[in-house]
């Protein structure tokens, strides 16, 4: 059983720059978008994608264990926007949102049932605010918020935090958002926008190997 953590936040929050204390090696990285990083370094293993069925077909054939669905939002905004203007009206839009809703559902289901458990991926994702005032991940149509609950189906949610050029990760909810972490996993509410420490402070919780560190020769294997 693979874990699903979700981390989210306002654009320019740290999301993507959270990635940088990984070795070029240390993860894989699936660039919903195809944005430039924020930071120098690239990463060995990159693959550039919006298509459901090739973002499951690299979760199950990447050797990483750590990978990366950045701007996994987009997999839902992508969809709407690239479909939306032939669906004309009445069924057609309301099928559109159901394809939506499920589509992203079962990305989730993937990791959770088809995954190994050394094999963490972390879902990228805007944040905005629902009627009821709380701050959640930004999604499209009534079926993600209102029947599955997306953030529901995640065990970890991390919330980015920028404040005067500091970023920070919250790991326990202010009442008004969405952040939650297992007791006891990590020690502060705050803590620095490091994925690479959160990365090895969920596998340390759980008990799971490290990060992929290579093969036999000593250098790392990609998918």
């Amino acid at each position: 059983m693979g874990i699903p953590v979700m981390v989210i936040g306002k654009s320019g929050a740290g999301k993507s720059a959270s990635l940088r204390n990984f070795a070029k090696d240390g993860l894989y990285l699936i660039n919903v978008l195809g944005k430039p990083l924020p930071f120098k370094k690239q990463f060995e293993s990159v693959l550039r994608t919006d298509d459901y069925p090739t973002v499951r077909r690299a979760l199950e054939k990447s050797q990483k264990n750590a990978i990366v669905i950045d701007d996994a939002g987009y997999l839902i905004t992508n969809h709407f926007m690239n479909n939306h203007s032939s669906t004309g009206g009445g069924n057609g839009v309301f099928t559109l949102y159901n394809e939506i809703g499920d589509r992203f559902w079962r990305l989730i289901e993937y990791v959770i049932n088809n995954l190994p458990a050394e094999k963490i991926v972390y879902f990228m994702m805007h944040e905005e605010k629902n009627d009821a005032g709380d701050i959640k991940p930004k999604t499209i149509g009534k079926l993600l918020d209102e029947k599955v609950c997306v953030e529901g189906m995640f065990t970890i949610v991390l919330r980015c935090m920028g404040d005067n050029g500091s970023h920070t990760f919250r790991t326990k909810t202010t009442g008004a958002d969405v952040t939650k972490a297992p007791i006891g996993m990590f020690e502060d509410e705050e803590i620095s926008n490091d994925l690479k420490m959160v990365d090895e402070t969920i596998r340390g919780y759980y008990g799971i190997n490290k990060e992929q560190e290579g093969n036999e020769n000593g250098k790392a294997k990609g998918f």
